[in-house]
Parts: C-alpha cells; structure tokens; sequence
C-alpha cells in the first residue's frame, strides 16, 4: 500500500495518512488517472557557502500540500539539537544557516502538519566542498559523456548512469568505434556496474541513446537500450554471439542481429532480450547495400542508424518505453511495456508500412523528441519533430515542416491553452526557418523565415512579457522574441543552447557547456554567474556542448548541474546556494519534466522543461496527479 511504502521512506503513519487522502481526493476531482512515479526522498543537501555558512535545501513532493511546513534543526558535534527555524516554513523548502559553521555540520529535517511536528524525515551532512564529488572508474582512452539518473537501489535517492566513451563517430562519418560503456553510481561514490556494449554497436550521438527509468513499478529503475552480439552485461553475461564482429571496413554496422535489452539497474543484470523493431530491412539479417538505399535513402549506414528513445504514460498510469529508428527519411517508432517480468510490443508506427495516411510522416524528425499529454486527454503522445503520435500508435499531424535541430516542448504562452512546441529547421530555404506551432494541432502560430538555423531555445529571461522569450542562430534571424512572436530586442543572448533554474527569481539561466549566463533584460547583455572552468570542469559533444546532466536531483526545486571533470576521473555535482522566496514541488514529479529528463541523453541534448508554465507572473502550479504505489 502507498501507506506502507510512505512509511519506508522516512514520511511516519500520520503524515502518510494526511497525504494518502489528499491524493485520492484530488483523484476524485479530476477524474483522472494516478500516473506512477517514484517515491523520492527528502533530497535534503547542506552546502557550505563563501561566508562559511550552509545552505539548506529540501524537496517539497508532488503528492504534498504547497504549504507543508517544516522545522530545520541543526546538530552540533556533541549531539545538541538546535532548531533554526522559530516557526515552521511553510513558503520556503531551504534555509540559509550563517556564520563560521565549519565541515561536516549535521542538518535534520522534520515536517509540521496541524501545527504537530513528525518524526524524523530525513539527516545529511553539510558537504565538504560546494560540490559533491563523485570519483569514477573512468576506462583508459574514455572520458565521462551523457549522464541520466533513477533511483536504481529503491530508497529514494537517485543514482546516476553514466556513457562512458572512448573513440566516437558521426554517422555521416566512417572509421572504426570503441564499444560503448555504461556505469552506474551512488551519490555517495560506490560504482554499482558496467555494461559493456560491445564491438556491434557504433558509439556516437546519433546510436547510443539509454533509458533509466522505473518501467514496471516495482520501486527500482531500470536501464533500456539497443544491444548486439559481444554486449556484456554488468555481472559478465554476453548475449548473442561473443565472437561476432559485424563492422566493415568504413566501420558501419549494416549486418547482424540487432536487440532491445532491459537491465536491472541494481545489478546491471540482463533481464530480457528481444529483437530490435524495426530491423534494418524487413526479413533480411543481411540486406545489400541497394535493399538499404531503398528504404533509408542511402546505402552506407547514415539514415538507417539514427535513433531516438523516450518514455511515455501511454495509458495515463505506467510508463512504457519508446524505442526509434529514422528522422531523414523513413520514421518508425515503437512502444513497449516492461511489466512482471515480460518484455511486450505495444504498437509499432511505421511511415513507409503501405498505408498512405502514415506517408506523411516520413522526414519531420528532429535530432531530438519530446514528450507529453499534449491533447489533455491523461495520456502521453509523442512530439518526434515536426509531428506528433498518440498515445495508441496512431499519427496526430504531420506538419509537413521537416527536419530540425532542436525542440521546446512546454507551456510557452500561458495566456493560450495547452503547450506549444518552440523548433527550428536546417532546408536550405525555409519559409519557418523557427517557429511557435500549437502542440495539440501542429497550426503555426507565428514563424520567421531563414536557412539552416541551427540553434534555437525557448526559456523565460525578461520578466517584462509573459510568456518564454525564444532566439536562435540562423540567418536573418535577429534579436530576441516574446511568446507573442514580437522582437522585444534587437539583442539575444551569446548562446542558444540549454537553461537551467539557478537563480534565486521564477527566470531561467542559460546554460552553455558547463557555464550559466544571466540575461540582463534591462542592458540586453548577458553576465557569467558560473564558470565550469573555475572548477576544471569540461563540456561534453563538441559543438553540441552540454554537461554530463542538468536535473532537478535534490534540494530545492532549483536544478542541478553535472559536470565532468577535464581529466575523467570525476563528475562534479553543483547546486545553487542563492536564497529564493519561491517554493513549488520538485520539478522531478512533474510528468513533461521528468520525461525530459529520461530523454535528455537522447541524440543532441535538450534543455528539460515542465508541462506548466514556470516564469515571471506564473500562477500557483496544481499539484500532479501522481501516485508512488
């Protein structure tokens, strides 16, 4: 029971009570479905700060009350219990302790309900450092790339998944690979497993695409992607052929078996294997180079091996895995559920499957997707570029707009109903080179003409327009743009990347790489606030610069930055320590958030955004109608 599994985690039988009602009564209201999701910890963290104080922060969960009120003690070294706080917070989930504090200072966390305080809800001490580190057991001739997180272990805490990679390749580009690497972390440091991918899978953006998420509800993740014969999972075991090499001489991979495997994300444990949908070529194992060009639009290996993968809530309750292959050309996606046990096909769409409705849909992928309830019906549907997929398989619209490089999927302009999808393209003329399209319809609600944009982001920066202000890199496109469409200025900011919620204010940062820029909306300038640099920290993807993961992980409902350092042999974990007056529950029990996060590994790294509006002006967001059962 929910009841039960509250009590495991620290929450005691009164507070479970308390919020198993206010679940079910929101339930009731809605009529809609409970999605399940994890049951998460306190993600309490103490960091010191430059005046040698800490800052203390605390996650509020989706299934609570906004105003649960809580009492902050701090524990001094001789066992005395101090409480900060001289009535519960209620507005706040963080405390700024000042003063010469010192290291390794207790911090305990208990929550208040009916003016009653609970048991014990959770103890950490104050970081050593303001970051924490994780050393790593990095392979020679490998550096630390994507990063994803779940709760691998089952107590509430995330663990961390990390794509080791040595040698890696485009798909535009031949040459010979190294196998693809998967490690799994605590927070605390302790190395959980490897899997080894092995020969037969290609390593680069565009191939190695990992899902960390609990699939079948059993409290722990799992880890799902593309295998193949010499794929050695984390306790040793190969699956398929172990002397099987099916590279040629360009160092593509066009023959041999393909596979989809879940992993236990405990052990590493391969727990099911199936053949991956689609193959390269319908019944053949070994198709010519002709029989690919036929269907992919070359022969060689480019097209064919671009895949993508999210997770979506197809039935609005459980989550199913979501596994791709084409964007160019041909498109195909397939769903699947993981449950007791058993690995099972959904559905798969197919583009060029014969049925001519589906043949528009051929070509409008991007190197990215999205996912979210975006015809409000309690189910997820699947934004793959320039179009969209319902919940049951079938195609939504086609915009017709091509192929693009990045996509925004959120409540973009909260004075128009639903989401909206924020996307650029790459044709050499395009008459909506970036555009705002509604996401339920595909309908363009205003665009600028340009060629080959390649960058483009919606985030909030200027708290004088309600809405996500967008920009993006591409010819003739200038200036920074409100919800509206309308050039408020005829600066942008330097970088068009990702975002990330730092600051103290309802504005996100922009993020580059390792680095977080402030828009100065008033000077349209933009000022460094963090510099990775500063703490040897180094970007991942090249141009595509990215850190190894930006998540709402613990603490407040601020994000996270995940770093890896220049030299491999750590990740460095930062979290802001600036005071905010705003509280709204973790940012990692909001379905489009979370989802994002599954997906941000996925081909050229998008920033996460909530299914809400979340900026200057937002009204209270309401609570998400999510279950830990």
């Amino acid at each position: 029971m929910l009841t039960n599994l509250l009590e495991k985690k620290g929450v005691g039988r009164i507070t479970s009570l308390f919020l198993l009602s206010f679940i079910f009564i929101s339930s009731l209201a809605s009529g809609q479905d409970l999605r399940q999701m994890e049951a998460l910890d306190r993600g309490l963290v103490a960091i010191p700060t430059e005046d040698g104080g800490n800052f203390v922060s605390w996650r509020l969960l989706g299934t609570e009350q906004h105003d649960l009120g809580f009492n902050l003690y701090r524990i001094s070294k001789s066992g005395d219990s101090k409480k900060l706080n001289p009535t519960p917070l209620t507005k706040v989930s963080s405390y700024l302790d000042k003063g010469d504090l010192g290291s390794n200072v207790l911090y305990e966390l208990r929550t208040v309900i009916n003016g009653k305080e609970q048991p014990l809800s959770e103890q950490k001490k104050a970081w050593e450092n303001n970051y924490l580190s994780i050393p790593l057991k990095t392979p020679k001739g490998y550096m630390p790339n994507d990063a994803s997180v779940g709760d691998l272990n089952g107590d509430g805490q995330y663990e961390i998944v990390l794509h080791q990679a040595g040698k890696t390749h485009d798909n535009s580009h031949k040459g010979l690979t190294d196998p693809p690497i998967l490690q799994a972390y605590t927070l605390e440091g302790k190395m959980l497993w490897e899997i080894n991918l092995g020969i037969n899978i290609r390593d680069g953006a565009h191939y190695t695409q990992f899902m960390v998420y609990d699939l079948d509800g059993d409290g722990r993740a799992e880890i799902a992607c593309k295998t193949a014969d010499g794929t050695t999972d984390g306790l040793g075991t190969v699956i398929g052929d172990p002397k099987a090499d099916w590279r040629n001489k360009d160092g593509y991979i066009l023959e041999g078996p393909e596979f989809l495997t879940i992993f236990d994300g405990l052990s590493g444990k391969a727990l099911a294997t199936t053949d991956y949908i689609p193959p390269r070529y319908p019944g053949k194992l070994n198709p010519s180079t002709e029989e690919l060009k036929s269907l992919w639009g070359d022969g060689y290996g480019n097209r064919m091996d671009r895949f993508l993968a999210g997770i979506a809530y197809l039935d609005g309750e459980r989550p199913s895995l979501i596994m791709t292959r084409g964007y160019y050309t041909r498109t195909v996606l397939a769903a699947w559920n993981w449950r007791e046990g058993e690995l099972s096909e959904v559905w798969t769409f197919d583009s060029e499957d014969g049925d001519p409705s589906h043949k528009p849909y051929g070509g409008q992928g991007y190197h990215s997707l999205s996912v979210g309830d975006i015809d409000e019906d309690g189910k997820d549907e699947i934004v793959f570029g320039a179009m969209a997929i319902d919940d049951d398989g079938s195609g939504i619209y086609s915009t017709g707009l091509g192929h693009g490089d990045a996509l925004h999927l959120s409540d973009i302009d909260p004075e128009r109903p639903g989401m909206e999808v924020f996307g650029i393209h790459e044709h050499v003329r395009h008459e909506h080179g970036a555009n705002l399209r509604d996401a339920a319809t595909g309908e363009i609600i205003w665009s600028y003409p340009s060629p080959d944009v390649g960058r483009g982001l919606a985030i909030d920066i200027d708290p004088r327009y309600q809405g996500y202000e967008s920009w993006a890199s591409g010819e003739g496109l200038k200036g920074l743009w409100n919800a509206k469409g309308e050039m408020i200025s005829e600066n942008k900011p330097r970088s068009c990347n990702m975002g990330i919620w730092w600051n103290g204010d309802l504005l996100r940062e922009i993020l580059n790489g390792v680095d977080i820029d402030k828009w100065d909306f008033e000077n349209e300038r933009s000022h460094r606030i963090f510099s990775g640099v500063d703490y040897t920290l180094a970007k991942n993807n090249g141009t595509k610069s990215n850190p190894a993961l930006c998540a709402d992980i613990f603490g407040d409902w601020r994000e996270e930055l995940i770093g890896r350092t220049a030299d491999g042999s750590e990740l460095r974990i930062f979290s802001t320590t600036i005071p905010t007056e705003f509280r709204f529950y973790t940012l990692m029990h909001d379905p489009v958030y979370r989802l994002s996060i599954a997906w941000q590994n996925v081909g050229y790294n998008q920033p996460a955004h909530t299914g809400f509006y979340l900026g200057a002006g937002m009204a209270t967001p309401a609570s998400p109608m999510i279950s830990n059962k």
